[in-house]
Formats: structure tokens, C-alpha cells, sequence
């Protein structure tokens, strides 16, 4: 039995692959990943530092999140929370449940007094766990910008 080329008798076999369902698949899964990567971040978007000896903490589901953006602005959660207010927040949100962890997410363009001030507000308002979020330094870094 030949291979057609496009017009002939409807027997004959085609040669050429159906790419349809095989581009369908591909579009459901891009759209999964669009609508499900956002998701897996919590609180506001910022740079953190890095840090070349970055330990891996395992974070509870419920612990608190603390962003503060380059403008200095801090959020809990994806709440914007004036500066005047932080204490009394963080004491309501404690008083919620006290075991959780304060996890603090700081943009790495900021002045350190600003976290300071913060980790300041945490205390005032008796949370005994806080822990400042980095990531880790890829290795060789150091060495491309030229600091070694």
C-alpha cells in the first residue's frame, strides 16, 4: 500500500501527524500554571536580600507574613498597615494565636532602620518568634560581581 500526497482515494493512509490535541494540552497547562503560580507566594511582592549562608526554615501554614516594600510601606498579609497601627495589629493578630512565627519579608533596598522599627513593633507586641526571610546566594555569585 502507498503513502498519499494530499489528494487520492479515501483508503489511503496519511502520512502526516495530528499536532491539535498536543497544542490543546499545552494551552490547558499554561493556563493552570498562569492561575496557580501567583497563589503559591504569600504577602507582597518584594527583593529580598540575599545571604550565603541562608538556612531553609520550615514555616507553619498559618504563620504571620510581613512585607516592607522599597517605599517602606508594611504590609501584613496583603493588608497595608500604617505605622502608627503596627503594634496594635500585631498584638490582635497574636492574641489570634500565639504559637505562629512572624515571618518578616523585607525588600533589600530599604534602610535597616525601617526593619528595626518593625522587629521593634514585633516585640512590643510579645511575639517571641520573627524570622527575616533571605535568599540563598547562588554560588559563584561573589566571584561574577567581581567582590572576591
Amino acid at each position: 500500500m502507498a503513502f498519499g500526497a494530499g489528494g487520492g482515494s479515501p483508503d489511503e493512509v496519511k502520512g502526516d501527524i495530528n499536532v491539535t490535541p498536543l497544542v490543546d494540552v499545552c494551552l490547558v497547562l499554561l493556563i493552570i500554571f498562569m492561575v496557580v503560580t501567583p497563589m503559591l507566594q504569600q504577602g507582597v511582592d518584594v527583593q529580598l536580600p540575599t545571604a550565603p549562608h541562608a538556612e531553609k526554615k520550615p514555616g507553619a501554614e498559618g504563620d504571620l507574613i510581613v512585607s516592607i516594600k522599597q517605599d517602606g510601606t508594611v504590609f501584613i498579609g496583603d493588608t497595608w498597615i500604617p505605622d502608627r497601627n503596627l503594634v496594635t495589629f500585631l498584638q490582635a493578630e497574636r492574641q489570634k494565636d500565639p504559637n505562629r512565627s512572624v515571618m518578616l519579608k523585607a525588600d533589600a533596598r530599604i534602610n535597616f532602620g525601617k526593619v528595626r522599627a518593625v522587629m521593634k513593633a514585633a516585640n512590643e507586641a510579645e511575639w517571641s518568634s520573627v524570622a527575616i526571610l533571605t535568599e540563598k546566594q547562588q554560588a559563584g555569585a561573589q566571584m561574577a560581581q567581581g567582590k572576591m
